[in-house]
């Protein structure tokens, strides 16, 4: 990974009101620890991802945003692999901020990738 590397978010679609996704999808939840699960864009393409997390994980999802990996950095979030559960995963780590930076973070990062745009939709 580099500061370019795009990090592949899945959208459950519970995050999306009005057809917009909420910040909230880019934030972790109380079950994952203060960390953001992704998939490192450079190992693995976007729409196998998505069948990955859809088929395989047998999770939700109604498609795919980016951040990059410097983007991250830029608000002070490290991104580490975690091959663990497979190759290709990645998390940012959100856990030295409080709550409040933590939203913060989470519109911030939901900005960089709607300014992408969508990188797949179910």
């Amino acid at each position: 990974m580099n500061s370019e590397t795009i990090l592949i978010r899945q959208i459950h679609p519970s995050f999306i009101q009005d057809g917009r996704v909420g910040s909230n999808a880019f934030c972790p939840t109380s079950k994952d620890e203060g960390k953001l699960s992704t998939y490192d864009g450079d190992k693995i393409e976007v729409e196998d991802a998505w069948q990955h997390y859809t088929i395989d994980l047998r999770h939700e999802s109604a498609g795919a945003y980016g951040i990059s990996v410097g983007e991250c950095e830029s608000l002070d979030l490290s991104v580490s692999e975690d091959p663990e559960p497979f190759p290709e995963h990645v998390l940012v780590d959100f856990n030295p901020h409080g709550s409040s930076a933590v939203k913060k973070k989470g519109k911030k990062l939901r900005k960089f990738a709607v300014d992408r745009g969508w990188l797949y939709q179910a």
